[in-house]
């Protein structure tokens, strides 16, 4: 059974910084590309970045640019977010996923960030907060 296992988030002031980790059970993570979502009450879910399994490309939200950065540390199955210069706008439940094995990253990752698609399989979401 594939799953995904996310850790990392909390309550963190503007301007801080949390590292979000995404852990596969039943399958290798290198061969999936992987993304990362996020989902507020109020608005509609928003892609934040992706990463090719293949190539190492990587892709972001323009709201997370130069703030957030996705890796990947395949020895431990593991994808990370890290995300620096926090803001309450960040606030948010977060979301990992691979995408359909096969399915070109291009196409998993537009749909990721372009218009917040959840395909694939996707992991229990983690809570981050930023607020003083």
């Amino acid at each position: 059974q594939l799953q995904l296992v996310v850790s990392g988030g909390g309550l963190v002031q503007p301007g801080g910084s949390l590292r979000l980790s995404c852990t596969a059970s039943g399958f290798t993570l290198d061969s999936y590309p992987i993304a990362w979502l996020r989902q507020s009450p109020c608005k509609k879910r928003d892609g934040v970045s992706c990463v090719s399994s293949t190539s190492g490309a990587t892709n972001y939200a323009d709201s997370v640019k130069g703030r957030f950065t996705i890796s990947r540390d395949n020895a431990k199955n593991t994808v990370y977010l890290q995300m620096n210069s926090l803001k309450p706008e960040d606030t948010a439940v977060y979301y990992c996923g691979a995408g359909t094995r096969g399915l070109p990253y291009s196409t998993f990752c537009a749909g990721v960030i372009g218009a917040g698609e959840k395909g694939g399989t996707w992991g229990q979401g983690t809570q981050v907060t930023v607020s003083s």
